[in-house]
């Protein structure tokens, strides 16, 4: 392969991951408008819609395709669509989006965890039981962040770490999934279209009511179609694509660039105040990150790659 294909892998990994760092700050913008379960329609419908643009027609079939399989597109649609989205988006409502950018970005760990007791071959390096615990006491200090006034909710902080955890159940779901054979960019399209079904019963609770007239101002509808567009559908092919160039494990470190965007961001946009103590959480948070990449052994770091698939 040569240079600069591999260059052009590592721009593509990077305009994914500076998109997914700023749709932090999408979100916020849009709740000052929409709820946080109006905000997940729109975003994953649209999403749908530009996938099935994409790439139209219907999933291939498997041979042997039983009801387990539809199962684990449920399983997949219900916890990376439906609640990851569900609760990050109602914690952008509690706490800052750099709390909620850094947070979320735990997920690997809760994925290293489930992958090693729910799957088979999965082996810990002691590498990932250090940084597990660098990210946890840097969570525990952003969620402070030196703050003498009780000005951030910790139950916004609380729903972003149940989100990762979230994330950690899908990210096996997708895993069993790509195990099968499927076509990722369908089933991802029909891990979707089942997102967007499991959300019917929430209807009654949360009740949807859009305004179309807010829908159509250009800042709000520059950010749902910057979320769905972008974040959900063409991040998705590029990020994939740069996964395909430089393999799953040069890849996935860009996704600890994440929480350096969102931090940036948030605080150039939403002029977020980010004190000397939440600093050194969002560094520890980070740093754990990093030293546990790859958490597994080499012939079994396929369990990590499950959590790039769309992410954001």
């Amino acid at each position: 392969m040569s240079s600069t294909h591999t260059i052009k892998g590592h721009i593509a990994a990077l305009f994914s991951v500076i998109f997914w760092g700023t749709t932090f700050i999408s979100t916020k913008v849009l709740l000052k408008a929409f709820s946080p379960f109006e905000i997940l329609i729109l975003r994953f419908l649209i999403g749908y819609i530009a996938l099935w643009c994409i790439k139209p027609g219907k999933i291939e079939k498997i041979p042997g395709q039983k009801i387990s399989h539809e199962l684990l597109f449920l399983g997949a649609g219900l916890s990376g669509v439906t609640f990851y989205f569900l609760m990050e988006n109602n914690a952008l409502t509690l706490t800052y989006a750099s709390n909620v950018g850094v947070i979320v970005s735990t997920a690997p760990f809760f994925t290293a965890l489930m992958a090693h007791f729910l799957l088979k071959n999965e082996r810990f390096r002691p590498s990932f039981f250090l940084g597990f615990l660098a990210a946890i006491a840097g969570i525990c200090l952003i969620s402070y962040n030196g703050s003498t006034v009780l000005s951030l909710n910790p139950m916004g902080d609380l729903l972003a770490l149940a989100a990762a955890f979230v994330w950690g159940i899908y990210s096996i779901f997708t895993k069993k999934i790509s195990d099968l054979g499927y076509n990722m960019m369908l089933a991802t399209r029909k891990i979707f279209l089942y997102g967007l079904i499991t959300m019917l019963p929430l209807i009654p609770f949360f009740h949807p009511s859009y305004d179309y007239k807010e829908i159509i101002k250009p800042v709000h509808l520059g950010n749902l179609l910057y979320l769905s567009l972008g974040a959900s559908a063409l991040c998705y092919v590029i990020w994939n694509w740069a996964t395909k160039v430089l393999g799953a494990v040069k890849t996935s470190l860009y996704i600890y660039i994440i929480p350096v965007i969102a931090i940036l961001t948030s605080a150039l946009f939403l002029h977020e105040r980010m004190t000397l103590i939440g600093a050194l959480g969002t560094i520890l948070t980070i740093a754990g990150l990093v030293i546990s990449e790859n958490p597994f052994s080499k012939k079994t770091t396929s369990a990590v790659k499950s959590i790039d698939i769309h992410k954001q």
